[in-house]
C-alpha cells in the first residue's frame, strides 16, 4: 500500500510541476520579448518533462514516463510553432523596414534613422 501511495504522490507532484512551469517565468513588456519568452517556456518544459518521462521509466512506473513523454512531444511542438512564428514576424519587419517609406491610410511615411540610448533604430514619419 505504501509503494502504491509513493507512486500517486509521485504523479501527482510531476504534474504539478509541468502545468505550473508555464506560470512561473515572469512575462515580458515587450511583444517581441513576451514571444521570446514564450518559446523559452516551452523549451524549457519540453526539458522538464523529458526528464520526468526519464525518471518514470528509471523506476519501474510507465504512468509517469508515459505523461512526461506526452508532454514533452506536446512542449515541442509548441516551441517549433512559436520558433516558426517569431521568424516569420522578424522576415516581416524587416521586409517592412527595409523600405525608405510606406503608405498607410493613404498617407505617405517616410523611414528616419532614431538614435536612442547608443543604438540605432528605424521609424516611420509622416512626410
Amino acid at each position: 500500500m505504501k509503494n502504491h501511495t509513493r507512486k500517486i504522490t509521485t504523479l501527482l507532484a510531476v504534474v504539478l510541476v509541468l502545468l505550473s512551469a508555464g506560470t512561473m517565468f515572469p512575462r515580458a513588456a515587450f511583444a517581441q520579448d513576451n514571444r521570446q519568452q514564450t518559446k523559452n517556456n516551452w523549451r524549457n518544459l519540453a526539458i522538464a518533462a523529458a526528464g520526468a518521462s526519464a525518471f518514470g521509466f528509471i523506476k519501474n512506473d510507465p504512468r509517469i514516463g508515459f505523461v512526461g513523454a506526452a508532454g514533452a512531444l506536446y512542449s515541442l511542438n509548441r516551441y517549433e510553432q512559436d520558433r516558426k512564428s517569431q521568424s516569420a514576424a522578424a522576415r516581416a519587419r524587416a521586409s517592412v523596414f527595409s523600405q525608405p517609406y510606406i503608405y498607410r491610410n493613404g498617407r505617405r511615411y517616410e523611414r528616419r534613422l532614431v538614435q536612442r540610448n547608443g543604438r540605432r533604430y528605424y521609424r516611420f514619419v509622416r512626410a
